[in-house]
């Protein structure tokens, strides 16, 4: 969850994503941002692809399932990122949904999604 104006696309209403839908994606934004949701006035705090200047960040690792509900804003905001300078390791796993990896926690694909992010981690600290 990176930008909140993920709420107003209704062609993310037609995907067939699990787990987290373009539903539980308004109910959560607007449980957290009230009625400023998608507004003008949400600061960059609270969502953070609103950030306009990206520079001086940490470095990220940001992983996500092609049919992830979030994967084009965590693309976007993956690129954002490198463009501004800002270390950024993008694992996009092909096929994978959002928390696909704690719903199949033993498939291997899960196991290595967690050993890329542990290394990630591993290496920022």
């Amino acid at each position: 969850m990176l930008d909140d104006r993920t709420t107003t696309r209704t062609d993310l209403d037609t995907l067939k994503v699990r787990v987290w839908t373009p539903k539980s994606n308004r109910y959560g934004w607007s449980s957290y941002l009230g009625d400023a949701v998608a507004g003008p006035d949400v600061s960059p705090y609270a969502a953070a692809a609103r950030r306009e200047d990206l520079t001086g960040l940490p470095p990220a690792w940001i992983g996500v399932g092609t049919l992830d509900l979030f994967h084009d804003e965590d693309v976007e905001y993956a690129r954002r990122l490198s463009d501004s300078g800002v270390p950024c390791d993008l694992d996009v796993v092909p096929g994978a949904f959002h928390g696909f990896d704690f719903v199949f926690p033993k498939a291997e694909v899960s196991r290595e999604f967690w050993r890329r992010q542990a290394r990630a981690l591993e290496g920022a600290l």
